[in-house]
């Protein structure tokens, strides 16, 4: 067994940490076309209730409340690929059968909805097995000074997989057809599981756990899953993400429609500015990479600070959005939308370190579990978001009559949301040093308290 281990790394190299990146681009790059672009068409181009691809994209979300348990499964599980590899190849295989539902809903709405139902399920399921294992992967087989790093290089190349799929798919879905949104569909998502299979090969079998027991002799899920729950910092870090999380998805599923409905952009066009969106996420985490380098030695604070002015960013541009849609088509959209982007990156790629750093706490042998919670409370927070969303514009619309109107109600509300998730970021203890703080960025380095 020595002879055998002794060709393997203790750990994830930095080559190996963007290869498994391009799995996490591969994710986004399906994600984007199933929850935004399917949903402006069944809103606009079917004439639909919004409410109805709220439900479905809501429902895929709710799926994913078993992370936990997918987690805990890769803690005491003797491979993460099989998890990653099968995830993502439901997912693709989910997402292409739900872009072909919108041929049926014009003759079976019926045989659509329930087609759309089973999709969006194999979505969820899809997302969760890979997103899950992939994430404990990166906690598990990570040294602890590089997990900071290694999740903003992974989370910057999903938003880089979303923003060039939203880009080169908005330019070939114009002329809009049904068929046209299945092939496009079907095509980014072979590309996603070839590229998910290039990334992942090997890199699990070429290294070992760089800590924590072996698997055979981690906790059960329910003392795991209690232990996890009992870390103050952790339970707080929960509630935290489902807050923002919750902000962040209420306009996730209206913001296309928005485009659309008072700004007269086509599919193509409303594409497009959700990877003008992604472009300002991505501008975030840089800009916080770059003032990180600068300042987080003289200013230990700066990561809790990070994530509150990030909040609080994202809070005055829903607020710029809620007078976007009383002076429409006027407002300069994408511009308001790019820096919505960019407070959203900010707060983002701050709560990424502190996960990161969290997730190495408790009895050192959970990040299965911890980042399964936290994805949890993630899934929840988003699918509860986008169908309250929703939910939120079609009631105001039914009471006023006025679209304008309810989307600037509804943008207010989500406005309102960030605040409280700023609150509750004041009251996260900052992350403590790593063992080993100058072998990563200086924007995650905090003395420890």
């Amino acid at each position: 067994m020595t002879r055998q281990l002794s060709d393997k790394a203790p750990g994830l190299g930095w080559l190996s940490i963007v290869r498994l990146g391009f799995v996490q681009a591969s994710l986004g790059s399906i994600v984007v076309l199933t929850t935004s672009t399917l949903n402006r068409v069944m809103v606009v181009e079917l004439a639909l209730a919004a409410m109805i691809p709220g439900l479905l994209v809501g429902l895929h979300y709710g799926v994913q409340i078993s992370r936990p348990l997918w987690g805990h499964g890769s803690d005491k599980g003797g491979s993460r690929t099989p998890w990653i590899v099968g995830g993502v190849a439901l997912l693709g295989l989910s997402g292409t059968a739900a872009a072909a539902t919108t041929l049926l809903f014009t003759d079976h709405f019926w045989l659509a909805i329930s087609a759309a139902v089973v999709s969006f399920l194999g979505v969820g399921i899809g997302i969760g097995a890979a997103g899950t294992s992939l994430l404990a992967l990166l906690a598990s087989r990570t040294a602890l000074h590089r997990k900071p790093a290694a999740a903003t290089i992974v989370w910057m190349m999903m938003i880089a997989g979303i923003v060039v799929t939203a880009i080169v798919s908005g330019a070939w879905l114009d002329p809009f057809t049904f068929t046209r949104l299945i092939v496009v569909t079907a095509c980014a998502s072979v590309i996603a599981l070839l590229m998910t299979c290039l990334a992942i090969w090997n890199v699990e079998r070429a290294t070992v756990p760089v800590d924590g027991p072996p698997a055979a002799q981690r906790l059960g899920f329910r003392q795991s899953l209690a232990a996890t729950w009992a870390d103050r910092d952790a339970r707080l870090f929960t509630v935290f993400v489902f807050v923002s999380m919750l902000a962040y998805s209420t306009q996730d599923l209206i913001l296309e429609p928005f485009g659309g409905l008072l700004f007269g952009l086509t599919p193509g066009e409303t594409t497009q500015i959700s990877g003008v969106q992604h472009s300002g996420i991505f501008a975030g985490m840089a800009l916080v990479g770059i003032l990180g380098s600068l300042f987080a030695r003289r200013k230990p604070m700066i990561l809790k600070g990070f994530i509150f002015f990030g909040c609080i960013g994202s809070a005055i541009a829903l607020g710029g959005l809620s007078i976007a849609a009383l002076v429409a088509p006027l407002w300069p959209l994408q511009a308001n939308i790019f820096l919505l982007g960019v407070a959203n990156g900010a707060f983002a790629v701050a709560a990424i370190g502190a996960m990161m750093m969290l997730a190495s706490g408790g009895d050192g042998a959970s990040e299965g579990m911890r980042m399964g919670v936290w994805g949890a409370a993630q899934a929840v927070s988003f699918g509860l978001g986008g169908f309250l969303g929703t939910v939120a514009l079609d009631v105001t619309r039914a009471l006023t009559g006025d679209t304008p109107l309810s989307f600037a109600v509804v943008f207010g509300l989500e406005a309102g949301l960030f605040l409280l998730a700023a609150a509750i970021a004041l009251l996260i203890k900052t992350p403590a040093r790593s063992r080993a703080p100058d072998a990563m960025p200086s924007a995650y380095v905090v003395p420890a308290e």
